[in-house]
């Protein structure tokens, strides 16, 4: 299907199941390899639409190991959603996700996955964006979800894949893969470039 990578081991710097099925799914064989500890940290000054593609390419500095024998692709790719400019990261705890989510209802917002495909000799890099509507939904139904399933490891506290998805979010200008959190269309595409 790939065949311009039938040289290269695909490896995925992630521990998300979604990433990890989503790959799945579009048939590409690869191997799991993601680090703990990895700083995500980025400079203030850096616009919000800037930070998820810094930070994919940043996460993919710490893979120069893995990299070396010049066989393998790394996929990395961080996922935020911005709302009015101000980028919503994973909730610490109950408290802010169910912040996060009141401040999201009733409102459209942004998610931005960026991606970086890097090889020993190359780096390509790209940021998807799609926009979702969160219709109103009450303090109990917000409650319940984050009470039920506890949504700390998403990006604006929620998962598009999810209940609170499946009963809240009223419209999506984009890519629905993009939002639970792996651009496959665009993925696809420039790996077929690589």
């Amino acid at each position: 299907m790939l065949e311009n990578l039938d040289r290269y081991k695909i490896l995925l710097a992630s521990n998300s199941p979604r990433r990890q099925e989503l790959l799945k799914e579009m048939g590409i064989d690869y191997e799991i390899v993601a680090k703990p500890g990895i700083d995500e940290s980025y400079p203030d000054t850096l616009e919000a639409k800037a930070v998820p593609e810094f930070l994919a390419k940043k996460k993919a500095e710490s893979y120069a190991e893995e990299l070396a024998d010049g066989q393998s692709v790394l996929v990395t790719a961080d996922t935020v959603v911005v709302l009015d400019k101000q980028i919503l990261g994973k909730p610490r705890d109950a408290m802010e996700a169910r912040d996060m989510l009141r401040r999201l209802q009733g409102k459209c917002h942004r998610v931005l996955t960026g991606v970086a495909l890097t090889s020993r000799d190359k780096q390509v890099s790209f940021t998807v964006k799609t926009k979702v509507t969160m219709r109103e939904i009450s303090h109990e139904l917000i409650d319940h979800y984050v009470d039920k399933y506890r949504p700390f490891d998403k990006a604006g506290a929620y998962g598009i894949q999810e209940w609170i998805g499946l009963i809240g979010i009223d419209h999506i200008e984009g890519s629905y893969q993009n939002v639970v959190g792996l651009p496959t269309q665009r993925l696809f595409a420039e790996l077929s470039n690589f």
